[in-house]
């Protein structure tokens, strides 16, 4: 019997949830929930219904998992818990400082309502999580080092286009070569925020603005900018549309240890990726724990989990006899 999911938002990563569900033989997408207008949304499945958000409360008996597909900023945090009131729910929450408050406020909620909830599902938070807990367990005497990128972030995007006279940008995160080149080598550099990390800004200006002014308000940015070298690139929007219509990301998480009576022996752990689409990929992961979440509902169990929380055979459709003779 399959997993009756739905979708909780249809912006990019809720397409993203769609296309990934297709290749999931054992779920199955019941319905897609929509604060816009359902008859202006097109999903690739035509069959598959677009409702109201307002409609949601019918589908309770209908649903197995709700994936919600939100922002972090301010989604999120009232959707989650809301929704695990009548769902099992996950979701890709991705501040970082704030994932002990949502899991607290989601945990009340699910435990209260006898659901499950999974938050902060995804590539980081999520499967760079896991590496950087595997390796501080492997190698408890060592230092943790996280780049992201190259990769589009939307959030700086947005900031750039918050700018008075920008009409639109693109902003690209970079790690810097030398700095990775120097943790691979085990050497367990100090090193700074701008010395992990440069950033790319390509910006389409509004008639009249000043490109001086542009620039010094970019580069200055607290807590966007101001902190890394930042590159300034104006160009047209036609450029704009041709060459930066992707959202391509990534990044590595090492943790470099080492071993031996006098901690003689240097190890360094690796592990990267390199996506062509973040909200592909993003999608990915969160159905492979929506999978994990609905069998563990079947076992019984309620309340919030992470990552950490699931063990690995619960991700995959195969059985624990296929996993034991195909990847162990």
């Amino acid at each position: 019997m399959k997993t009756r999911v739905g979708i909780y938002g249809y912006g990019n990563l809720g397409k993203g949830i769609e296309l990934a569900l297709r290749s999931a033989e054992d779920l199955e997408l019941v319905a897609v929930f929509t604060r816009r207008d359902p008859a202006k949304v097109k999903l690739v499945d035509p069959k598959v219904p677009v409702c109201s958000v307002k409609t949601i409360s019918d589908y309770q008996d209908k649903i197995d998992v709700m994936i919600l597909c939100g922002g972090s900023a301010t989604d999120l945090p009232q959707q989650t818990p809301e929704l695990v009131k009548l769902f099992n729910v996950i979701d890709s929450f991705d501040t970082h400082a704030r994932i002990p408050e949502h899991f607290a406020h989601v945990n009340s909620e699910a435990l209260a309502h006898q659901h499950i909830a999974l938050i902060s599902a995804g590539w980081d938070p999520g499967m760079f999580s896991l590496n950087r807990l595997y390796a501080n367990a492997i190698l408890p005497q060592g230092k943790d080092y996280t780049f992201w990128g190259k990769g589009v972030s939307q959030g700086h995007s947005d900031a750039l286009r918050r700018i008075e006279g920008v009409a639109d940008a693109r902003q690209y995160t970079i790690p810097v070569e030398e700095a990775l080149q120097a943790v691979r080598s085990g050497s367990n550099p100090e090193l700074s925020t701008r010395q992990k990390h440069t950033r790319l800004c390509y910006v389409v200006l509004k008639d009249g603005a000043d490109p001086k002014q542009v620039t010094s308000e970019i580069v200055n940015m607290p807590n966007y900018f101001a902190d890394y070298d930042t590159t300034v690139n104006f160009i047209s929007q036609e450029e704009l549309l041709r060459d930066h219509q992707g959202l391509p990301h990534g990044g590595f998480v090492f943790r470099s240890g080492s071993t031996g009576e006098h901690q003689e022996h240097k190890h360094v752990i690796e592990y990267s990726l390199k996506l062509d689409s973040n909200p592909e990929f993003t999608a990915q992961v969160i159905v492979a724990y929506t999978r994990a979440i609905a069998r563990l509902h079947q076992e019984g169990v309620n309340g919030c989990k992470t990552v950490f929380d699931i063990a690995p055979a619960y991700l995959s459709p195969l059985s624990g006899e296929q996993l034991r003779a195909t990847f162990l």
